[in-house]
């Protein structure tokens, strides 16, 4: 088993269809946190509880991302969200998936974290990139 950091294939063809409005009252995403158990990557086309994280004040289907306005620099477009903590959280993410929780949960990108990231009773922050052409957690180039 194994997660993969990438945006997945499906996103990427739904980008073509209009699938996904990052802009600021478009669409809201999610982020939710999977263990080492999970297979997360390029084929992932919809948010799955199989192999979800569980522990104290983390809830099912994770948790919703404020969106960074899209925006462009040089020859690249770009989004991202702000950093996300599940407070007094007792868990252990080996990554995590953003979705799409307006349509359908279809997937967007699959994070692996390098290894297994816990909290005990504490703070479980996921801290994003910068906002920028050559940084952001999306960008397309």
């Amino acid at each position: 088993m194994a997660i993969t950091s990438t945006l997945t294939t499906s996103f990427k063809k739904e980008l073509l269809q209009a699938t996904h409005n990052f802009s600021t009252g478009g669409n809201a995403f999610k982020l939710a946190l999977y263990t080492s158990s999970a297979t997360l990557g390029a084929a992932t086309t919809a948010f799955t509880t199989t192999n979800q994280v569980s522990g104290t004040n983390y809830t099912s289907g994770g948790a919703a991302l404020t969106k960074v306005e899209p925006t462009s620099a040089g020859t690249t477009g770009f989004t991202d969200f702000a950093d996300l903590t599940f407070g007094t959280a007792t868990v252990t993410a080996r990554g995590c998936m953003i979705y799409n929780d307006t349509n359908s949960d279809k997937a967007v990108a699959t994070i692996d974290f390098g290894g297994d990231k816990t909290s005990t009773a504490g703070d479980f922050t996921i801290v994003f990139p910068a906002a920028a052409a050559s940084t952001a957690i999306i960008r397309i180039a």
